[in-house]
């Protein structure tokens, strides 16, 4: 089986989970007690679906989506820098390569954060979340187009599946009457696509350093590019105003404990495990707007939305294919 840079062997989609368990090793051999469970990445997967909701109620308020990201990156970083002022041994920032490459990464999570609050607030969170769900798709399609991936025809045929779940989900078949704009559409599908930048910038840059140094580099860069689209004045008005704990919250749990969460949580959880669990966010999503925002899906768009979730889980799953 063919190696390629980063530990990702060829019939292997599952980067940022085969990065991760290469930094891990060389963790657990300086602690041996270090590790974690599927529950650390189920919890993960639940603070993400909630983060959604949580950008819902604050963008009903009038934030704008580009503020709550920032928000959300910026006091992810302060998370990120904590763990690695903890944690700093082999951190690789005199790495040029690891600085190049969680820039990449860094861009891929401002698109993925920005492109999916666009979206909830052009659509409905549940269409969002599931849109950014079908981020193993685009992997597979750059894998296909880099060289990295054999395609198939089962693969084919599972990402035919996913777009009749995003037709059906998305009623993109009455668009007039359905209360998802194309808008909303477009930006859900570019929060995957960002994701995927993210994932392969991750892959790339694990080689070279500690995760906490990746993300500390990656959402740096993140704060550094969404300080231009965000509004200054509601910038400014945030630590004075009364929604200051829900963005509090939403940085911390959202992108700070969550990614720790994550990250730590695979070094002792199987891929397929991990691909199942993470089903959690864009269902909790659902659930978040349907109770607390009365979102409302037809029969249809639950069919898309079952479509879309068991065909990316089927194709994350190596022992499923």
């Amino acid at each position: 089986m063919e190696r390629l840079g980063g530990g990702c062997s060829r019939d292997d989609d599952n980067c940022m989970y085969q990065a991760t368990i290469m930094m891990q090793r060389r963790e657990q051999s300086e602690n041996p007690m270090s590790g974690g469970s599927a529950w650390l990445v189920m919890l993960a997967a639940l603070l993400w679906g909630l983060s959604g909701g949580v950008a819902g109620l604050l963008m009903a308020e009038g934030w704008e989506p580009f503020v709550v990201s920032l928000y959300r990156g910026a006091i992810g970083l302060g998370c990120v820098a904590v763990w690695l002022l903890l944690r700093p041994g082999g951190s690789g920032l005199s790495n040029p390569r690891l600085w190049f490459w969680s820039a990449i990464a860094g861009i891929g999570v401002a698109g993925n954060f920005s492109f999916y609050f666009i979206s909830i607030a052009e659509g409905s969170i549940a269409v969002a979340a599931t849109l950014m769900y079908c981020a193993p798709v685009f992997v597979y399609l750059v894998s296909f187009l880099l060289k990295l991936e054999q395609p198939t025809p089962v693969k084919w045929m599972a990402m035919v599946l996913v777009m009749a779940g995003i037709a059906l989900l998305t009623r993109i078949y009455d668009i007039d009457t359905s209360g998802v704009t194309p808008l909303a559409i477009g930006a859900g599908l570019l929060s995957g696509l960002s994701y995927t930048l993210f994932i392969f910038g991750f892959r790339y840059a694990a080689p070279h350093g500690s995760p906490q140094a990746i993300l500390t580099v990656a959402f740096s860069v993140f704060t550094a590019i969404l300080i231009w689209p965000a509004d200054a004045g509601q910038v400014a008005a945030v630590p004075n105003s009364p929604d200051l704990p829900l963005f509090a919250a939403l940085g911390m749990f959202g992108a700070g404990l969550s990614f720790f969460f994550y990250i730590t949580g695979l070094r002792r959880t199987e891929p397929a495990v991990a691909s199942v669990v993470a089903m959690i966010e864009p269902v909790t999503a659902a659930l978040f707007g349907v109770a607390v925002l009365s979102e409302t899906l037809g029969g249809l768009q639950l069919v898309g939305m079952a479509l879309i979730l068991l065909t990316v889980t089927w194709l994350s799953v190596p022992v499923l294919r």
